[in-house]
C-alpha cells in the first residue's frame, strides 16, 4: 500500500538516509557583505537609506557588517552602481574586526579562540541559547542545526536546557530591560571557562532596534563577549563553519 503523505513524514524523522551537508560542501560556502568600490564617490545616499545605519561617509566608505541585516538597499539606491556584495568573514573575536573601509582589503582570518577554551571544548560544546528580546529569527536558525540536514551533533554541538551544563552561551537579540538580569544570571551560572557569543546584528549592535529602549549597543556592552557571528539572521552553515572554526576544527575532522 503506498504510504500517504502522514506516513512518509513520520518515516523521515528515523530515517538514516537523509542527506546531510559534506563538511567539504560547508566550508566551501561563503557569508557575503556588501562593499563600495573605487566608483564611489560618497554621495551618502547609501548611509541615508540603510535602515540600520550600518553604512557611514566620514573619511571613507565605511560599513559594519555588525549592523549590516544584508536588505541590499544599498545596492539598489547607489546611482554609480558602486556597491556589490563580497566574500565576508563568518565571525570576529574583536568587534572593531566586524568593520570595513573602502579601499582596505576584506580578506581577514579571524583565528580561534584562547587556549584554554580550545583545550576545554575542542570534542564537544554545550550550548544554551539566551534570548535577550530578538524577534525569533535567530531561533528558527538555531533550530535548523538540528535537522538531519545540518546535524550538529556529529560535531558534538548540542543544546542543553540550562546555563549550568553550557560551555557556550548562544545570545540573540538586543538586550532589552526586561531581559538585562536574565542574562546576567546565565552568564554568572554558566562554568569557566565559557564561551559567550553575540549572535546576529541585534546582538552585536542593536540592529535595527538600536534606536529603541534596549540597553547599550549590543551585549558587548554589559557582558565580555568572545565571538561576534553578524547576519540578520546567520544562516547555520555560517554558524556552523564559525564555531568549528573558532575552535580549531579543521574541515576533514570527524567525530
Amino acid at each position: 500500500m503506498k504510504k500517504g503523505p502522514f506516513r512518509r513524514s513520520i518515516a523521515n524523522l528515523f530515517s538514516f538516509n537523509v542527506t546531510t551537508e559534506n563538511q567539504e560542501v560547508l566550508f566551501a560556502k561563503r557569508s557575503v557583505m556588501p562593499f563600495a568600490g573605487e566608483e564611489c564617490d560618497d554621495c551618502g545616499k547609501c548611509a541615508d537609506i540603510c535602515p540600520s545605519k550600518a553604512i557611514v561617509i566620514s573619511q571613507k566608505w565605511t560599513v559594519d557588517i555588525g549592523k549590516c541585516i544584508l536588505c541590499k538597499e544599498c545596492i539598489s539606491e547607489c546611482p554609480a552602481n558602486a556597491i556589490s556584495l563580497v566574500e565576508a568573514p563568518d565571525y570576529a573575536l574583536k568587534r572593531e574586526d566586524l568593520i570595513f573601509r573602502r579601499g582596505d582589503g576584506t580578506s581577514r582570518i579571524a583565528g580561534t579562540l584562547d587556549g584554554e577554551k580550545l583545550r576545554t571544548m575542542r570534542r564537544s560544546v554545550n550550548i544554551r541559547e539566551v534570548d535577550t528580546g530578538s524577534c525569533n529569527a535567530c531561533e528558527v536558525e538555531v533550530n535548523m542545526l538540528a535537522n538531519p540536514f545540518y546535524d550538529m551533533e556529529r560535531f558534538g554541538i548540542r543544546i542543553v536546557a540550562s546555563p549550568r551544563h553550557a560551555d557556550m552561551l548562544l545570545v540573540t537579540g538586543p538586550l532589552t530591560e526586561n531581559m538585562y538580569n536574565a542574562l546576567i544570571k546565565a552568564v554568572a551560572a554558566a562554568p569557566d571557562p565559557k564561551i559567550i557569543v553575540a549572535m546576529g546584528s541585534c546582538a552585536i549592535s542593536g540592529g535595527v532596534f538600536a534606536d529603541g529602549t534596549v540597553i547599550g549597543e549590543g551585549i558587548n556592552d554589559t557582558v565580555n563577549v568572545n565571538m561576534f557571528i553578524p547576519g540578520c539572521p546567520p544562516a547555520p552553515d555560517r554558524l556552523l563553519r564559525a564555531m568549528l572554526s573558532a575552535l580549531g576544527r579543521k574541515p576533514t575532522e570527524r567525530q
